[in-house]
This record gives C-alpha cells, structure tokens and sequence, in this order.
C-alpha cells in the first residue's frame, strides 16, 4: 500500500483538508497523511467546519511535525504551500515529489468575503486537484 503525505508550513488547515478530501477519494487504496514543517500544534476549527459541510470529518486530526514521517517509507509527497516546499527534507527512497500551492484560508479573504467563504472556496480548490490525482492513482 503507497503512503502519501500532504505537507504545509503549520498543517492547521490546507494540509488536514487535503488529507481529508484524498483519503474520502482513495478509500483503503492507500495511506494519506498530513504534517508540517512548524507545525501550529492545533486543526483550525474554520476547516474542520468547512469540511463537516462536504461530509468529511477532520476533527480527529492532530497537527504533526514531517520529522516523524522521515523514516515512515513515505512513497508521494505533496506540498500545498510555497514555505513547505522550499523547507521540506529529501526523504529516502524513490519519493515522487509535487508541489500544488494553495492560499493559506486565515489569510486568504477577498474583499466583501466572510472568513468561512475563504475557508471553503480554498476548500473546493483543494478538492478539485486532490480528487482528479486521486482519480488518476486509481486508474493505474
């Protein structure tokens, strides 16, 4: 079973739905997890609100540190934000490695847009890239 994990800088909010929305889609056809480069120590509770909305639920999730992944044989992993990328590690082994960068939600609202609008249209753009990966690793 391939292991994936989804790294940001704090793995408070774009990490944990990205995990999310690519573990609803895999199912048990791999392992997703999610972690951080300074991790927040906490899951913003605007994304596990956001996610409830979609019916999947992160409220389980902790925040994690990459270091304790290091060693994990971790086959993918993807950064979702431009600080994770430029600080994350070389993992050994043959890692397939992408960067999909997303705005972090906190500070991500548009003029006129409550902060849960930024959450879930950041939501939503997650989901569409994660779900049509997850949909390309299911038909190999």
């Amino acid at each position: 079973m391939k292991k994936i994990l989804i790294l940001c800088t704090g793995n408070s909010c774009r990490s944990h739905m990205a995990e999310g929305i690519l573990r609803n889609a895999l199912g048990d056809a791999h392992q997703v997890f999610s972690a951080g480069a300074k991790p927040s120590g906490y899951v913003h509770p605007q994304a596990i609100e956001v996610m409830k909305e979609i019916g999947i639920d992160v409220s389980g999730h902790t925040s994690k540190h990459l270091e304790q992944f290091l060693d994990a044989g971790i086959d993918t992993v993807i950064t979702v934000c431009g600080n994770a990328d430029q600080a994350c590690p070389t993992f050994p082994g043959m890692v397939n490695r992408y960067h999909w960068g997303f705005e972090d939600p906190p500070h991500a609202q548009r003029e006129g847009e409550e902060l849960v609008d930024a959450f879930r249209r950041i939501r939503d753009e997650i989901k569409l890239v994660f779900e049509a990966y997850a949909a390309g690793l299911l038909e190999k």
